[in-house]
Parts: structure tokens; C-alpha cells; sequence
């Protein structure tokens, strides 16, 4: 099995939608099922066996900072951007704490529940560096707990993924966890720029991939949906974080 070592954690955003919720604190800290989602993010980490994640903050970053000041499990980087870089850009000015070998890039502001295997784990086992540069866990769409787009991929049995395309709808949408090689960024814009960049580079050379999430996701974006992911988690008859 590959040996991934670092996670990059996203968690700068401003988180818009969530106000006034982000007016006290970034959404990353906010509360959901028991702790908040950053804790969510990186326990999924540790228990992967993902020695070093480096997070980056802006938006609130110092609640972010002291909120991790303590953590050990994985060893915390802050990567703090005084101007906010969006995803990609987010993830390229880490890239001297990413290391040098492929890692997991997470969303932190993201909710799932595993099937029998964890994702973070069926994503490296699956992962193939001979033919992809990036490797996407994607959820069904409409299987996705308050999702209500028009999707994001399509996906051929081989696991590569294609757009879905103007007035279409897709089956898949992106479940905010990924395998990335570092040299994806290297010619990459300074400043800030988003992933899509990078997917729609590898989206014409067939070696944007994605694999299938097995368990429960949940898109956690407005105050009310807190309430609702939180009552379908009590009802589910003996539902656990793993």
C-alpha cells in the first residue's frame, strides 16, 4: 500500500453561507455531531495513520490556531495566509510542508460517516500513481444528505471522471477528500486560484480519477442544516463517527 504521510486540511474560508454562525467563529470550529468539524477532519487523519497535517487558516485563523495549539494527533503545520488563496492556491503556498510525495488534501468544513472500510484508507489502497495524478473520493448525488445541485463528475467504470456539462446533470458530486501529487502545483498561478484548475488540466490527459464514497455524506453549508444533519444522525438506530 502507498504510504501517505501529510494531509493538507483546508480551513480558510470565509464560510458566507453560515452566517451569522461565522460571525463568532469560523466554520471550521462550528459544531457538528458532538465537535466540531475541523475535529471531524483531522481525527479522520490520525486514525489513517497520516503523521503531519498542515491546516491553513485566515478567516478567524487565530481561533483556529489555539483551538489546535494542544493537538497531537497528527502534528500540526499552520499554513496562515494573510490574503485568502482558495484551494488550490491554499494548498500550493503549503506545498513546502506537503512534502514531496502525493498526500490527502480534506476539506474541513465536511461530514461523513465510513462504510466498512474508511475512505481515507480505500482511497490510498486504491490509489495508482502510474496512471492518475489525482484521485477524488465522489459521493452520489442524490444520495447526498442536504445536496441539492446539479452534481459534479461523471465516472466510467474505470473510475476516470469527466464534467458534467452544461444542462446535464452528473451522478457524482466531490466529497471533499482527495490524493493530490505535489508537482500538480509547481506551474501552477500565484495568488489565489481554485483546484478545478488543476482537475480541468488533468481532465484532458485522462488522469482525474475518482472513487466511489461507500457510507453516509453529509453537505453541511446553512445554520439549518446543522439541525438536520444532527436529528438524522439520532435517528439512524446505532450510528457511529467511524
Amino acid at each position: 500500500m502507498t504510504t501517505v504521510t501529510h494531509a493538507m486540511v483546508l480551513a480558510a474560508g470565509l464560510g458566507l453561507r453560515m452566517r451569522p454562525l461565522t460571525l463568532e467563529r469560523p466554520k471550521p470550529l462550528i459544531s457538528v455531531a458532538g465537535k466540531p468539524m475541523l475535529d471531524h477532519a483531522l481525527d479522520r487523519v490520525a486514525a489513517a495513520g497520516i503523521e503531519t497535517a498542515v491546516v491553513n487558516t485566515h478567516y478567524k485563523g487565530e481561533m483556529i490556531a489555539a483551538h489546535l495549539a494542544d493537538r497531537r494527533s497528527p502534528r500540526i503545520v499552520l499554513s496562515p495566509e494573510a490574503d485568502l488563496l482558495e484551494t488550490g492556491g491554499g494548498i500550493k503556498r503549503a506545498l513546502p510542508q506537503l512534502g514531496t510525495k502525493p498526500f490527502l488534501s480534506i476539506n474541513a468544513d465536511i461530514l461523513w460517516l465510513d462504510g466498512p472500510t474508511p475512505a481515507i484508507d480505500r482511497l490510498i489502497s486504491a490509489w495508482n500513481p502510474d496512471a492518475m495524478d489525482a484521485l477524488l473520493l465522489v459521493h452520489p448525488a442524490v444520495a447526498a444528505f442536504g445536496y441539492d445541485g446539479k452534481g459534479d463528475f461523471h465516472m466510467d467504470p474505470l473510475g476516470r471522471l469527466t464534467r458534467r456539462r452544461s444542462g446535464e446533470i452528473a451522478p457524482f458530486v466531490f466529497a471533499g477528500v482527495q490524493i493530490l501529487k505535489p508537482e500538480l502545483f509547481k506551474d501552477a498561478p500565484e495568488g489565489a486560484f481554485s483546484t478545478n484548475l488543476i482537475w480541468d488540466r488533468l481532465l484532458e490527459t485522462e488522469r482525474l480519477f475518482g472513487m466511489r464514497h461507500d457510507g453516509l455524506w453529509f453537505h453541511v453549508g446553512t445554520p439549518d442544516s446543522i439541525a438536520e444533519v444532527n436529528q438524522r444522525l439520532e435517528e439512524r438506530p446505532s450510528h457511529s463517527e467511524s
